[in-house]
């Protein structure tokens, strides 16, 4: 996904992400197939090709005495999140936060009635909205995630993510996970990897959640950041998020982030658009076996079709790039035998 917190792409697709929160749900919801219960490896996964390259290259990793075996420590596989682990459209999860959010705090802001972009987002002009430009994106982003302590803002992601559904599964976003890639990160950690998610989304609003759903620890979440103030409230030291940005974790920002925070370049890495294309490049040009994975959105009855004209997930370069670099394309129709975990589990 390409980074919410890059003022231009926020104002790009506001008007998808109101669409999102103010449309009835859509007709024709997924229907899933139910997630086996053999114990075979990544049961939710057709047999195919895909499959079995996956399997192969962790076999040959983790087999002591192969030409290509890897040390534990060295076990590193790297994710995207948005369109990678869970959905991202019609709008990015983040981005539909960000409006309800405005809408929620609207009571206490009788002067948004009367103040752009504000009160062109409670009426649902998102032209208006648009024509704002970066002052009215910032003016968004600071309303909603800003001023607040880092405990504060976590807070109000978790209460959100306990009653915000999507429009067109009627679903909480946190079941809105691609159960075959919850599978996979399983499957990776037994036999010995370490898994890192890194996330054009904000960093914190990724960490409230990534370890219930996808059991991934927040040390081990990388993302966008915005810059902190230390202060003492009442005698207790906070950090108070402020309405800047720190870094950006899209595109080449992936690759400098990962060497940033953990220090080895991966051996596996796992995308969906070409804001991953430089974590893939950059993971797969290493010494030794390499595994690079795109997610390819095919699948418009049990999720969504799109890649090379879509606005959100663009998927162009990097799948052109695929075959030439030896890159797996995940072919969601054919590949998933099921997409989303089943709600009765």
């Amino acid at each position: 996904m390409r980074s919410i917190f890059s003022p231009g792409v926020f104002v790009t697709f506001l008007a998808l992400a109101l669409a999102a929160c103010v449309q009835p749900p859509q007709t024709g919801a997924s229907t899933h197939a139910p997630v086996s219960s053999a114990t075979s490896v990544l049961p939710s996964w057709n047999d195919t090709a895909t499959k079995r390259s996956l399997i192969d290259f962790v076999t040959r990793v983790t087999t002591p005495g192969s030409s290509d075996f890897v040390p534990p420590s060295e076990r590193i596989a790297v994710f995207d999140n948005d369109g990678t682990l869970w959905v991202e459209q019609p709008a990015y999860v983040q981005l539909v936060f960000a409006l309800q959010r405005i809408k929620a705090l609207a009571p206490q802001h009788p002067e948004w009635k009367t103040e752009e972009p504000f009160k062109s987002v409670l009426a649902g002009d998102m032209k208006s909205v648009a024509a704002t430009g970066e002052t009215g994106a910032a003016k968004i982003l600071a309303a909603t995630h800003a001023g607040m302590s880092t405990e504060a803002f976590r807070a109000t992601v978790h209460d959100w993510m306990a009653t915000a559904k999507d429009p067109r599964f009627r679903r909480p976003y946190t079941e809105l996970v691609y159960q075959p890639m919850l599978e996979l990160m399983a499957y990776l950690r037994t036999n010995g990897f370490k898994t890192y998610i890194v996330s054009g989304g904000g960093v914190e609003f990724i960490r409230e959640y990534a370890e219930r759903v996808y059991g991934v620890p927040p040390e081990q979440v990388i993302g966008s950041t915005a810059k902190y103030k230390y202060s003492v409230v009442d005698g207790k030291p906070v950090l108070v998020r402020l309405a800047q940005i720190d870094d950006v974790d899209d595109g080449p920002g992936k690759p400098a982030s990962i060497e940033h925070i953990i220090g080895r370049r991966p051996i596996a890495a796992f995308g969906n658009s070409d804001g991953d294309l430089q974590m893939l490049e950059w993971t797969t040009a290493g010494n030794g076996p390499r595994l690079g994975a795109l997610i390819h959105h095919t699948d418009a009855s049990r999720e969504y079709s799109y890649d090379r004209a879509s606005k959100m997930g663009k998927l162009d370069k990097a799948l052109d790039e695929a075959p030439g670099k030896g890159w797996v394309v995940v072919d969601m129709k054919e590949d998933w035998n099921t997409v989303f975990p089943d709600p009765a589990r």
